[in-house]
């Protein structure tokens, strides 16, 4: 059924439709929409699910773990400072192997205080063992998380499924919402191999010694390498059902391309834009979309970029005294690839920065320009504004 839903709204459909059996949440803007509607979903019986109202993001995930524990399957969704105090259970979640997927609508780190756009929060969290998903348009969202849900229950981790603040969250756009039977052809009932039990009772997540504590997260490094390997058949199965798929990237116009535009979430369809209009004029521009973060798919990536002349990476989000995120990770997967070619990396965005189609020619002129990158990062809209503490 064709529906025209705000993105948060899609999140809350995929929810119900996963027959979710537990919701922790705690309001944090943007994300709010995405927990009322469940709330109102919970309690007018539309949905037969444990609404847990907390006292702050910690708790919120606290309570997931236990409820995820007990062999239930769970949501929770967070922005910004909200993930950011989650992040010592992020890692308890991920090292006990409970499948939670959690919504992150992106919005800036403070100071200073901002609730718009920015990727820093969720890629702040890549080291977490979740696995990360960043989506394009509001029907991507939707399909995303009913596949996550399938693909961390058959690998054992985690999931957040990440969304751009307002231009993705609060936007209407059509969306298909499947019928209840479809999505549980799809996604069957959660039954864990190991759960909380009273009548059986085991310890979970003990002290563990040197003597296993290794091997353990080895498991967990083996367990992002089975969903890499296994997203293709989850994402082949639901395109069975639902006539979508995705892919951990999209590559578009990549294989004559001069020049590649790297980009991940809503800016990729701005791209799509200058790229029709680039292509009109006779000019040989790509993009690869990176939809899938964690685990970084890096043989997808250079089969993608193996013509590219040069890359420009646009990056929504920096690591300081370092580069763009998504730029670091792209050099790293090049980087044992003979003569491979220049990566160019673009701040741009940040704090929920439009980033137009003038925006991305700009980059596309200047990785045409230039032999080399002028520098790691290349800032793109500074005003005079942005000049602080007397340095430019």
């Amino acid at each position: 059924m064709k529906r025209v839903l705000e993105g948060s709204h899609a999140v809350a459909e995929a929810v119900r439709l996963a027959r979710i059996q537990v919701i922790s949440a705690y309001p944090i803007t943007p994300q709010t929409h995405i927990v009322e509607i469940l709330s109102d979903y919970c309690a007018s019986g539309k949905m037969n699910a444990r609404f847990l109202r907390v006292e702050s993001e910690h708790s919120c995930l606290a309570a997931l773990i236990g409820a995820q524990s007990t062999g239930v399957r769970t949501f929770t969704a967070t922005s910004s400072q909200g993930l950011a105090l989650m992040h010592e259970l992020l890692h308890w979640a991920s090292g006990a192997r409970l499948p939670i997927v959690m919504a992150e609508v992106n919005r800036a780190l403070a100071p200073g205080w901002n609730i718009w756009t920015d990727q820093s929060d969720s890629l702040a969290q890549r080291d977490t063992g979740w696995m990360q998903f960043y989506c394009e348009d509001a029907q991507e969202v939707l399909d995303t998380m009913l596949m996550a849900y399938r693909l961390a229950e058959m690998v054992n981790l985690p999931a957040m499924v990440v969304l751009d603040a307002f231009f993705l969250s609060h936007t209407y756009e059509p969306v298909d919402v499947p019928e209840q039977e479809e999505v549980d052809r799809f996604l069957p009932a959660y039954v864990p191999e190991f759960r909380l039990d009273t009548a059986h009772p085991f310890a979970l997540s003990p002290l563990v010694a040197p003597n296993a504590y290794m091997e353990m997260r080895r498991e967990i490094a083996a367990a992002m390498d089975e969903a890499l390997e296994r997203l293709d058949s989850v994402e082949e199965k639901f395109a069975g059902i639902f006539g979508r798929r995705y892919g951990a990237v999209e590559a578009v116009c990549c294989d004559d391309a001069d020049i590649v535009l790297v980009t991940s979430g809503t800016v990729t369809s701005t791209a799509r834009i200058l790229l029709e209009e680039l292509r009109a004029k006779g000019e040989k521009i790509g993009i690869l979309k990176i939809k899938l973060f964690r685990p970084f798919p890096v043989e997808a990536i250079r089969r993608a970029l193996a013509g590219a002349k040069k890359i420009a990476v646009v990056d929504r989000n920096f690591s300081f005294g370092a580069t763009g995120i998504f730029a670091q990770e792209l050099r790293a997967a090049l980087c044992n690839v003979p003569d491979h070619p220049p990566v160019f990396g673009f701040i741009a965005g940040l704090g929920g920065r439009d980033i137009t189609t003038e925006v991305l020619a700009s980059i596309v002129e200047q990785t045409k320009t230039a032999d080399a990158p002028p520098a790691e990062s290349i800032w793109i809209g500074l005003t005079e504004a942005a000049y602080a503490f007397g340095r430019p």
